[in-house]
């Protein structure tokens, strides 16, 4: 036996003692990083240590499809297997988190995974986080009104509270639904312009 296939061996024993391996026979040979189901758990778990938020299981397949090899079928077999494991749990709206002992077991394994596939998983769930986290800040809400149109609330948060919330009257659905994607786009843009203006000494 080769020296490589000696530490081939002993790579495999710790999968096989952390519960993250399963039988190699579904899987045909491939090229890239993914060649079996040992690679998909390992970087799932990549990406769910890194998540500040619990996902879906279309959002860890979009954040781990950093290989051409990785299919969503993939990514559908290992979450409940690692869920089964101990390494993920589910919470509300089928959403998934890693656990303690993923992370714990992730971070013995994550060294495996490709260092450019590693490069852009990261990049991947930071922007991801950025996105949520944004989100959670801006918060806008679409209300009809008796008189026939409509009443768009919009209000922009940081970590210490309410920024500044903004009630404008649309005349219609469609452009209810345009004002609320707007500031959704544009509100810290909106929340700046409107202090500039309101603070600005120069009519004075």
């Amino acid at each position: 036996m080769t020296d490589y296939e000696g530490k081939l061996s002993v790579v495999l024993d710790f999968f096989s003692a952390v519960g993250i391996i399963i039988a190699r026979g579904d899987f045909v040979e491939r090229h890239g990083f993914i060649h079996d189901m040992i690679d998909v758990k390992v970087l799932v778990l990549f990406v769910a240590a890194r998540s500040s938020y619990p996902m879906t299981t279309q959002e860890i397949y979009e954040l781990c499809y950093q290989d051409d090899c990785l299919s969503y079928f993939d990514v559908c077999t290992a979450i409940p297997q690692l869920v089964e494991s101990g390494h993920l749990e589910k919470v509300e709206e089928e959403r998934y988190q890693i656990t303690q002992k993923g992370r714990d077991d992730g971070a013995l394994t994550e060294d495996s995974v490709a260092f450019t596939v590693r490069q852009r998983a990261e990049n991947a769930v930071t922007r991801f986080n950025r996105q949520l986290r944004r989100s959670s800040f801006v918060k806008t809400q679409i209300i009809p009104r008796d008189s026939g149109d409509i009443s768009v609330v919009m209000a922009l948060d940081d970590e210490m509270g309410n920024l500044m919330t903004l009630e404008l009257v649309a005349p219609d659905q469609r452009q209810a639904f345009r004002l609320s994607k707007r500031f959704e786009a544009k509100a810290e843009i909106i929340y700046n312009l409107t202090m500039s203006e309101l603070l600005d000494e120069t009519e004075d």
